[in-house]
């Protein structure tokens, strides 16, 4: 009997909730997959937006993964740091077929030292960020670079998910579930990317967050020269 095709998707605090449930509702509905909520401990899992969430493996106790998911958040800067995740992941990583990541949660796997000379995508506030770490940064929803399948931020969760559901279980399937979802996108303003984004909002968003970004930019530097030591 062919063993189930196994997802495991990282919790950590201040996770973006998004980049991991909009996965997760894809995911799920792939036929006969079994699919894990990972993180250091079974404890709950707070989002940065507050949203709780309860882990049902451990990185002790998680099986191997045919396919490892890592999201975004402000979570990232302890996560980009942590020594046991980032090992999980390198174990993992090394037996997987597919290294996924949504939004900065590709920092995140950069970090591991699992995108270096891949091409990959993540937010486009910290797309930029990539190369520092050796990847081919690449401004698009969802980037596939052999077994590496990353998604750009947030909402591009559920698009990255359809394609790993077409990649793995057939074209057919993923659309099924697309339908089966209503996954049919109508958004009531052209805001949601900087190339579409009103010049004034776009400005707006960028200066309440650059303070963030600067921090974010240099921890990220930071740990990149421990990569070149």
């Amino acid at each position: 009997m062919q063993s189930p095709f196994t997802i495991g998707l990282i919790l950590f605090h201040d996770l973006t909730q998004l980049d991991l449930t909009g996965p997760y509702e894809v995911l799920a509905r792939l036929p006969g997959v079994r699919v894990h909520l990972i993180a250091a401990t079974l404890d709950p899992v707070r989002s940065d937006r507050g949203l709780t969430m309860l882990p049902d493996t451990t990185f002790d106790t998680s099986p191997d993964l045919d396919l490892l998911l890592v999201p975004g958040g402000t979570g990232i800067y302890n996560a980009m740091q942590d020594a046991a995740l980032l090992s999980f992941l390198k174990r993992q990583a090394a037996q997987a077929r597919f290294v996924t990541s949504v939004c900065t949660g590709s920092l995140v796997l950069a970090a591991a030292g699992l995108l270096t000379g891949y091409r990959a995508t993540s937010h486009w506030m910290s797309v930029d960020l990539l190369p520092k770490f050796g990847v081919e940064a690449v401004r698009e929803r969802v980037v596939i670079d052999r077994n590496r399948i990353t998604g750009g931020g947030v909402t591009a969760g559920i698009d990255f998910a359809l394609v790993v559901a077409a990649e793995v279980f057939g074209v057919a399937v993923a659309q099924e579930i697309q339908l089966m979802i209503e996954y049919n996108p109508a958004p009531p303003f052209n805001s949601g990317s900087p190339e579409t984004a009103d010049v004034d909002v776009l400005r707006a968003a960028i200066d309440k967050r650059r303070e963030v970004q600067e921090q974010r930019r240099a921890l990220v530097e930071q740990i990149a020269a421990r990569h070149i030591e």
